[in-house]
């Protein structure tokens, strides 16, 4: 199976949040929280996760959609330089792959999506501290605020991908 795995980072928004949805998935074994770089004018840090996953489970398409209905993808706010929406890929195959998606979304939705398909140079994964944010204390006012509308939002639009034994909590 482990040759099976893709990997993929997704940047948008706190990587707390995002580390919490894309932990919620079936079919995604591992997900780091930290800071991914690209190259060129994306080359500083900027919050993500690094999402292991079995594209026979999931397929990189709705990892694609699930990130782009968790953060503010059409939106190109303040703090943009904290939190980059893009798809960082591994390969040109990965980085084909999500550049036509993002065009395709963007059609089907009738807005501009300012999220992009970067290619991944590297990642600066967080403390110990925190990691797994929202599943070591759930009710933390962080988590209550701003992790739990995303999973809300994660199960009434992708409930099939959701492995509910992994939020142990009704919602």
């Amino acid at each position: 199976m482990a040759d099976m795995m893709e990997k993929v980072g997704l940047g948008g928004g706190c990587h707390w949040c995002t580390e919490a949805v894309f932990q919620s998935l079936r079919g995604v074994s591992e997900v780091h929280s930290g800071w991914i770089t690209s190259e060129g004018e994306n080359s500083a840090e900027s919050e993500g996760v690094l999402v292991h996953f079995d594209p026979q489970q999931i397929p990189l398409e709705t990892l694609i959609e699930i990130h782009l209905l968790t953060h503010a993808s059409a939106s190109d706010h303040s703090m943009r330089h904290k939190y980059r929406s893009a798809v960082y890929v591994f390969s040109d195959g990965q980085a084909l792959r999500a550049a036509t998606l993002l065009e395709t979304l963007a059609e089907r939705h009738g807005q501009t999506i300012i999220t992009q398909a970067l290619k991944f140079s590297g990642f600066r994964a967080v403390s110990d501290a925190y990691k797994n944010y929202y599943f070591t204390a759930p009710e933390r006012p962080f988590c209550v605020n701003m992790i739990e509308p995303k999973l809300k939002k994660l199960i009434a639009t992708h409930r099939e991908h959701v492995d509910e034994r992994r939020l142990k909590c009704d919602r």
